[in-house]
């Protein structure tokens, strides 16, 4: 038996749940997520992570140069991470948004060249992973990346 549907293929999300021991069953959807004009960076649905930077929420990169000009940006800066977490059970829905800020270093072309080399980008929000080989872009001492990740918020 399924404790709960994930509503996403993400595989990072499947790993997520299956490492705290929820069983599930993937039930993805096809959902446009372009910002809509009346829309705030708040206005997340399901089971998701957005970066926001100077107000501007920073998607999946559509091609390298869209996640060089992402990267770059976040290049010594800090953004806020936003990661939506809805659960629907027994016809009542929870929605817990948690938000955090993280640092970047400064990278350079060249390193943002390399990341977008190794694949992990290119399918992901603001064109980083912080699980995974983006988290070196990050300043440690910024950030907790359990509660990003969507760890914190399911515990």
């Amino acid at each position: 038996m399924n404790d709960i549907i994930l509503a996403s293929e993400s595989p990072r999300r499947a790993e997520l749940l299956s490492q705290i021991g929820i069983n599930y069953q993937v039930q993805a959807v096809n959902i446009d997520e372009s910002r809509l004009p009346h829309e705030t960076p708040e206005a997340l649905g399901g089971f998701d992570t957005l970066d926001v930077l100077d107000g501007e929420l920073l998607l999946k990169p559509r091609n390298y140069q869209h996640a060089l000009l992402m990267l770059s940006k976040m290049s010594g800066h800090w953004h806020e991470i936003l990661t939506a977490v809805a659960i629907t059970h027994a016809g009542k829905t929870k929605l817990v948004l948690n938000r955090n800020y993280v640092l970047f270093y400064q990278i350079t072309t060249e390193e943002i060249l390399a990341y977008w080399k190794t694949g992990e980008p290119q399918d992901k929000a603001g064109a980083y992973a912080i699980q995974g080989l983006g988290a070196s872009f990050i300043k440690p001492e910024s950030v907790r990346s359990m509660r990003i990740t969507g760890r914190k918020i399911l515990v």
